[in-house]
C-alpha cells in the first residue's frame, strides 16, 4: 500500500458528520486522511479538520476574516479554491498525500480543482449530487483521469443509500492506492508520439497509428473535444512524447461561436513552446460542435450536420473560416521546434466531401491561401488532394513526422 494521505476537501460547516463518515470509512480500510476544510463561512459541524480554513487563508496570505470580507461568495471561492490548490500541490510534491476526495454540492468545485493538481494516475474521486443530469464535468474533471460518483441523495445526513455511495468511495480508493499506479516518466529508449482524433478523422488516424509501428513509434490518440488537446499539451510538458502529430485540430475553433469543443487560450502554441516536432493539419475545423437540444436560435440558419442525436456541427462563414486559419498558423508560428503542415484539398471533416453539407471549396481556398501566406517561411506547407479521413493522408502524416523525428536526431 502507498505510503502518504488522501486528502478529503470539503466544505465542513455544511458537509461535517457526512466527511467525518468517509473518513472513518478509509481509516477502517487502513488509509492514513488528511481532512481539509475550504468552508468559508460557517464552522465545522462535528468534526475537528487536519487543515483548517484559516490555514489555507494564511497560506494564501490573508486572515480568514479578510476572505469572509472580500467583497462576494463567487470571489471568495475563488480565492479558497487557489489556496486549496496550491496546498494539495505542494502536499504532493512533499510526498505528504498520494491522493485526493472531494465532497459536496456546488463547494466540491473547489476541492476538484485541488485534486486536478495531481499528476496522472494519482487517485482522485469526487462525490456530488451534482455530477449528473445536465451539469457540466469540466469542473469537476478538467484534464485529468478523475473518478466521478454520483451522490444520488444530497449530501445532508449518513442514511443508508448515503453510506453505500461512501463506502463504495473508500473501498475505490483503496484499491487505487493498493494496485493503481502513477504515470511513470517516458523511458529514454521509448519512442511514444502524441495524436489527435475525432470521429470525422478516425480513419486516416488508425492508418498514422499503424504506419508509425512500422517504425517502433507508439502513438498515443487524444479526442480533440476541448479537453483532449490540452490534456495531450499537459503531458507533453511532462516529457512523454517525442513528437506529435496534431491532426484534428478543431478546438481552436469553437469559441467563436460558442461550440462546446472550445479549448484553452495556450492550444496549438504548447507543443510548439517546448520544440517538440509536430506533424499539424487543419482537421474538423470547419464546424462547432453544439448540444443537439440546446443550439442557439441565431445559428439554425446556417449548416448544420447531424452528427448524431447528442451533437449538432455547425459550419463557420468564409469571413470566421479566414480568421480560424490566421490564427492556426500565427500560433504555429510561436513553434521553437520543427513543424511540417499539411493542408486537404479533398476536404477537412466527413460533410466537407463533395456532395456533403459542408462542401465548400471557396472557403477551403480562404483557409489554404490565410495558412500558407500567415505561415513563417521556415514552417513547410504542402497540400495533398486526399481527404482528412483518407487512410493514405494518415501514412503521409506518418511519414512527414518519421522525417522531422530524424531531422531532429540528425541536428542533436
Amino acid at each position: 500500500m502507498s505510503k502518504g494521505k488522501v486528502a478529503i476537501i470539503a466544505t465542513l460547516d455544511t458537509k461535517g458528520p457526512e466527511v467525518a463518515y468517509l473518513r472513518d470509512q478509509l481509516v477502517r480500510l487502513g488509509v492514513t486522511t488528511l481532512v481539509v476544510d475550504t468552508g468559508i463561512l460557517g464552522e465545522p459541524v462535528g468534526i475537528v479538520p487536519d487543515v483548517s480554513r484559516a490555514q489555507l487563508a494564511e497560506r494564501g496570505g490573508m486572515t480568514l476574516e479578510g476572505l469572509q470580507t472580500v467583497g462576494s461568495r463567487g470571489k471568495a471561492v475563488t480565492l479558497m479554491r487557489t489556496f486549496v490548490t496550491d496546498f494539495i500541490r505542494e502536499q504532493y510534491a512533499a510526498g505528504e498525500v498520494v491522493g485526493g476526495i472531494s465532497v459536496g454540492g456546488v463547494g466540491a468545485v473547489m476541492g476538484a480543482a485541488a485534486i486536478q493538481s495531481l499528476p496522472v494516475g494519482v487517485p482522485k474521486i469526487v462525490i456530488a449530487p451534482t455530477a449528473s443530469g445536465h451539469h457540466e464535468f469540466g469542473p469537476y474533471v478538467g484534464t485529468k483521469d478523475v473518478m466521478v460518483i454520483h451522490s444520488i441523495v444530497d449530501i445532508l445526513g449518513v442514511n443508508d443509500v448515503a453510506k453505500t455511495v461512501f463506502d463504495n468511495a473508500a473501498a475505490a480508493m483503496k484499491g487505487m492506492l493498493d494496485y493503481g499506479h502513477p504515470l511513470p516518466p517516458r523511458a529514454p529508449e521509448t519512442l511514444t508520439v502524441a495524436a489527435t482524433m475525432l470521429g470525422n478523422t478516425t480513419k486516416a488516424v488508425e492508418a498514422l497509428k499503424a504506419e508509425l509501428e512500422k517504425s517502433g513509434v507508439e502513438t498515443v490518440v487524444f479526442h480533440s473535444s476541448g479537453v483532449g488537446g490540452p490534456s495531450m499539451e499537459e503531458l507533453a510538458e511532462q516529457g512523454q512524447f517525442v513528437g506529435v502529430v496534431d491532426y484534428t485540430t478543431n478546438e481552436i475553433g469553437d469559441r467563436r461561436i460558442g461550440g462546446i469543443h472550445d479549448a484553452t487560450p495556450e492550444r496549438l502554441t504548447v507543443v510548439g513552446r517546448l520544440g517538440i516536432p509536430q506533424v499539424v493539419l487543419p482537421g474538423c475545423l470547419d464546424f462547432a460542435v453544439f448540444d443537439a437540444k440546446t443550439l442557439p436560435s441565431e445559428l439554425r440558419t446556417r449548416k448544420i450536420y447531424d452528427h448524431n442525436p447528442e451533437y449538432a456541427l455547425v459550419g463557420y462563414t468564409h469571413d470566421e473560416k479566414r480568421d480560424i486559419a490566421r490564427e492556426f498558423a500565427e500560433k504555429l508560428n510561436q513553434s521553437t521546434g520543427l513543424v511540417h503542415v499539411i493542408f486537404p484539398l479533398g476536404g477537412i471533416s466527413i460533410p466537407a466531401r463533395e456532395g456533403g453539407v459542408f462542401h465548400d471549396p471557396v472557403g477551403d481556398e480562404i483557409m489554404r491561401s490565410t495558412i500558407q501566406t500567415t505561415l513563417r517561411p521556415d514552417i513547410t506547407f504542402e497540400t495533398s488532394d486526399a481527404h482528412i479521413n483518407d487512410l493514405e493522408l494518415g501514412v503521409l502524416a506518418a511519414q512527414r513526422l518519421l522525417a522531422l523525428l530524424n531531422k531532429q536526431k540528425g541536428n542533436e
